[in-house]
């Protein structure tokens, strides 16, 4: 059964930091397409950043490159998202999801997803 829980959001001042942990069991991840999506209040579920587990490749929305870094742990069975210089338009939630691929960044690709974990960014 594939498992997806994320955690790791928060309540972060505009420039600060986080990193998202989703933890992923029952399939093998080396082989696996992780994305990350986004959905704040009142707008459409969004991919900002995907990794391609068998060859590496990686996807990054437009405003978020240079900002956010995907990589995985595959000792751990998790991806990870590193989040820096965060903004008040990063406030959503951010799920991770899970394909056995090919897919894009796209949310309608995935057929496996986590809880969500609530980020905030406010002074």
């Amino acid at each position: 059964q594939v498992q997806l829980v994320e955690s790791g959001g928060g309540l972060v001042q505009p420039g600060g930091s986080l990193r998202l942990s989703c933890a992923t069991s029952g399939f093998p991840l080396d082989y696996w397409v992780i994305g990350w999506f986004r959905q704040a209040p009142g707008k459409e579920r969004e991919g900002v950043s995907c990794v391609s587990n068998s060859d590496g490749a990686t996807y990054y929305k437009g405003s978020v490159k240079g900002r956010f870094t995907i990589s995985t742990d595959n000792a751990k069975n998790t991806v990870y998202l590193q989040i820096n210089n965060l903004k008040p338009e990063d406030t959503a939630i951010y799920y991770c999801a899970a394909t056995l691929g090919p897919a894009m960044c796209a949310a309608d690709d995935y057929d496996n997803w986590g809880q969500g974990t609530q980020v905030t960014v406010s002074s």
